[in-house]
């Protein structure tokens, strides 16, 4: 059974970093597609970045480009998202995600719940 377990999470001030990290067991990263999502409350998800499974093609949601870096180890089957800058609207639940998408960005920006989802690290930015 696909696992995905994200950690990293906490509580920081703004202009803080914060480094996630996600785990996967029994997929392969070299098929798929990999990215974080996030959900705030009374807010809709959000595809903050997502990057591809063969050359590395990357894409950042416009609220976080400049800030936020992903990155993956296939050889560890693991994605990280450096995360540098806070501010307290990156406040939310942080969700890694697996997936088949022809780009990161249609996986980033998509609506469905398909793929594999983690259980989501809380990250808080608040002084």
């Amino acid at each position: 059974q696909v696992q995905l377990v994200e950690s990293g999470g906490g509580l920081v001030q703004p202009g803080g970093s914060l480094r996630l990290s996600c785990a996967a067991s029994d997929v392969s990263f070299n098929y798929y597609s990999v990215g974080w999502f996030r959900q705030a409350p009374g807010k809709e998800r959000e595809g903050v970045s997502c990057i591809s499974s063969s050359d590395g093609t990357t894409y950042y949601a416009d609220s976080v480009k400049g800030r936020f870096t992903i990155s993956r180890d296939n050889a560890k089957n693991a994605v990280y998202l450096q995360m540098n800058s806070l501010k307290p609207e990156d406040t939310a639940v942080y969700y890694c995600v697996v997936d088949i998408y022809p780009t990161p960005q249609a996986m980033c920006l998509k609506t469905q719940d398909t793929g594999f989802w983690g259980q989501g690290t809380q990250v808080t930015v608040s002084s």
